[in-house]
């Protein structure tokens, strides 16, 4: 049996008034239980992160962002730089140089353009364009906010790469995967009777080609346009919703394979989980009370961990966006939110990337 995997853990809580016991500084806690100076010395280091759109405000705090890279400056790194694509979202989020002591790049260079064509050869997604910036950097780090997603249950970090170090042309033939539904346009009439039934505005139509679509991502597969089409025109496959999840630990492990082990690094914070991905550009209440910040040198460790953590018990009132309602189906929070089992991405990922699925979670106060 392989050594088990550590997942530190710090709570949200603090345990009484003093700088010292604040999360802050119980994050920079956690990192000293890693060699940082053995793990990034004389090493160009990317950390990738979501700078988040629009309104939305609940993306990680720079204060953090400083903290990691303060460590990671004394520890020797040769080159620091905070990776995302919108970088024109950075600034109003306060992620600058001046504030957390790096340079803020896009992941695909000045030009947009700086890229590596990887084969995938899975459905729709024939190849992705991983940025050039995550890929040719000597370490990297994988700084995630943990929110629920429509797509894949949740986002956190494999997401955080598999639809964050591709180019949105890659991106968009991930998206081409999702599914679940099939529709006969030759038996529609037209009624709209699934558009009325739909409670989460999934139903798109189109009064010029008298068809429709379906926004999946709003989606929960709870049947009912199935069921009130009186044509039959609309019935569900297979669970072939799956194979979005299976697309992102695809790419995801395709991505990981392009580092050696001790050369990753993987953060999630539990805080502020919102029930939408922050690139909405909304926030809404969270979800759950804050839980805290989990650190890994294993991905799957890691997001097994947070989605443990999450429970259905503890939805705060009034964190749901309307329409949105909690559904009997499903037995995590996330699922009951979105229709989409959060853990298949997660226990996807070890048929495509050598996962330790035997880790141990360590507090640090």
């Amino acid at each position: 049996m392989a050594e088990e995997s550590k997942v530190y853990y710090t709570d949200a809580a603090i345990e009484g008034i003093g700088q010292d016991k604040t999360l802050p500084m119980k994050f920079k806690r956690i990192l000293d239980k890693y060699p940082l100076a053995e793990m990034v010395a004389k090493k160009s280091v990317a950390i990738k992160m979501h700078f988040g759109t629009g309104y939305g405000f609940s993306t990680i705090h720079p204060l953090f962002v400083k903290i990691l890279v303060n460590e990671l400056k004394t520890a020797g790194a040769r080159s620091i730089k905070i990776l995302d694509m919108g970088i024109q979202n950075a600034i109003p989020r306060g992620y600058t140089n001046e504030v957390i002591g790096c340079s803020i790049v896009s992941t695909f260079g000045e030009s947009n353009k700086y890229y590596y064509k990887e084969p995938i050869g899975f459905k729709t997604v024939d190849e992705v364009l991983f940025g050039g910036e995550a890929v040719d950097c000597d370490f990297f780090i994988d700084l995630s906010h943990v929110k629920g997603h429509g797509d894949c249950g949740f986002g956190a970090a494999i997401k955080n790469i598999a639809m964050g170090v591709i180019h949105p042309i890659s991106r968009g033939k991930l998206h081409q995967v999702e599914g679940g539904i099939d529709y006969d346009k030759s038996k529609c009439d037209y009624c709209l009777k699934c558009k009325k039934a739909c409670q989460r505005e999934v139903i798109i139509a189109n009064n010029k080609e008298k068809k429709i679509g379906f926004f999946y991502h709003h989606c929960t597969y709870c049947q009912h346009c199935v069921l009130v089409c009186p044509n039959k025109a609309i019935t569900m496959n297979e669970r072939d919703f799956e194979n979005f999840s299976r697309a992102m630990a695809i790419v995801t492990g395709r991505f990981l394979k392009k580092f050696e082990p001790k050369n990753l690094l993987f953060i999630n914070f539990l805080m502020n989980i919102t029930m939408l991905c922050d690139c909405w550009g909304i926030t809404s209440p969270s979800l759950v009370p804050d839980i805290g910040i989990l650190v890994s040198d294993n991905i799957y460790a890691i997001e097994k961990q947070t989605l443990d953590m999450i429970k259905t018990e503890d939805l705060l009132p009034k964190s749901l966006i309307k329409p949105f309602t909690l559904q009997e189906k499903g037995s995590h929070l996330f699922e009951k939110i979105h229709g989409k089992d959060p853990y298949l991405m997660v226990n996807f990922l070890p048929e495509y990337y050598d996962c330790n699925k035997n880790y141990e979670v360590l507090e640090v106060h």
